[in-house]
Protein backbone atom coordinates (compact mmCIF):
# COMPACT_ATOMS: atom_id res chain seq x y z
CA UNK A 1 0.00 0.00 0.00
CA UNK A 2 1.24 3.44 -1.03
CA UNK A 3 2.06 6.09 1.69
CA UNK A 4 -1.12 8.74 1.69
CA UNK A 5 -1.99 11.85 3.64
CA UNK A 6 -5.75 11.96 4.85
CA UNK A 7 -7.59 14.70 6.50
CA UNK A 8 -9.30 14.07 9.69
CA UNK A 9 -10.76 15.54 12.48
CA UNK A 10 -11.44 14.46 16.34
CA UNK A 11 -15.50 14.37 17.23
CA UNK A 12 -14.62 13.79 21.28
CA UNK A 13 -14.87 10.60 20.96
CA UNK A 14 -13.47 9.28 17.44
CA UNK A 15 -11.17 10.10 14.84
CA UNK A 16 -12.76 10.04 11.54
CA UNK A 17 -11.86 10.44 8.32
CA UNK A 18 -12.73 13.74 6.44
CA UNK A 19 -13.36 12.08 3.16
CA UNK A 20 -13.88 8.08 3.01
CA UNK A 21 -10.78 5.93 1.64
CA UNK A 22 -10.66 2.59 1.88
CA UNK A 23 -8.62 1.47 5.26
CA UNK A 24 -7.73 -2.77 5.32
CA UNK A 25 -8.21 -3.84 9.13
CA UNK A 26 -4.62 -3.33 11.26
CA UNK A 27 -3.84 -1.32 8.90
CA UNK A 28 -0.49 1.16 10.63
CA UNK A 29 -1.64 4.81 10.61
CA UNK A 30 0.58 7.82 12.17
CA UNK A 31 -1.65 10.25 13.68
CA UNK A 32 -0.70 14.03 13.53
CA UNK A 33 -2.67 16.13 15.83
CA UNK A 34 -2.40 20.21 14.45
CA UNK A 35 -2.91 23.50 16.20
CA UNK A 36 -6.53 25.29 15.70
CA UNK A 37 -5.26 28.09 14.35
CA UNK A 38 -2.88 28.88 11.59
CA UNK A 39 0.88 29.23 12.21
CA UNK A 40 2.34 32.54 11.12
CA UNK A 41 4.05 30.65 8.66
CA UNK A 42 1.46 28.94 7.30
CA UNK A 43 -0.81 32.51 6.81
CA UNK A 44 2.32 33.72 5.19
CA UNK A 45 2.05 30.36 2.73
CA UNK A 46 -1.25 31.14 1.98
CA UNK A 47 -1.51 34.97 1.53
CA UNK A 48 1.83 34.29 -0.95
CA UNK A 49 -0.30 31.04 -2.84
CA UNK A 50 -2.87 33.80 -3.19
CA UNK A 51 -0.74 36.38 -4.51
CA UNK A 52 1.51 34.72 -6.90
CA UNK A 53 -1.65 33.12 -8.65
CA UNK A 54 -2.81 37.25 -8.81
CA UNK A 55 0.26 38.27 -10.68
CA UNK A 56 0.99 34.87 -12.91
CA UNK A 57 -2.45 32.86 -12.59
CA UNK A 58 -3.37 34.20 -15.86
CA UNK A 59 -0.20 34.57 -17.92
CA UNK A 60 0.02 33.35 -21.51
CA UNK A 61 1.99 30.00 -22.22
CA UNK A 62 4.41 31.11 -25.00
CA UNK A 63 5.54 28.79 -27.16
CA UNK A 64 9.26 27.68 -27.62
CA UNK A 65 9.33 29.40 -31.76
CA UNK A 66 8.72 32.94 -30.16
CA UNK A 67 11.89 32.70 -28.09
CA UNK A 68 14.59 34.69 -29.64
CA UNK A 69 17.63 34.53 -27.37
CA UNK A 70 17.63 30.62 -25.45
CA UNK A 71 19.31 30.39 -21.75
CA UNK A 72 21.67 27.97 -22.44
CA UNK A 73 21.51 27.51 -18.79
CA UNK A 74 18.02 26.22 -18.89
CA UNK A 75 17.12 22.23 -18.01
CA UNK A 76 14.58 22.26 -20.42
CA UNK A 77 16.23 23.66 -24.08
Amino acid sequence: MKIVSLSAHFNGKFIQLDDPYELEPDTKLIVTVLPKQLSERDAWLSFSIGELNNAYGEEDEYPLDVIQVANPDYAGS
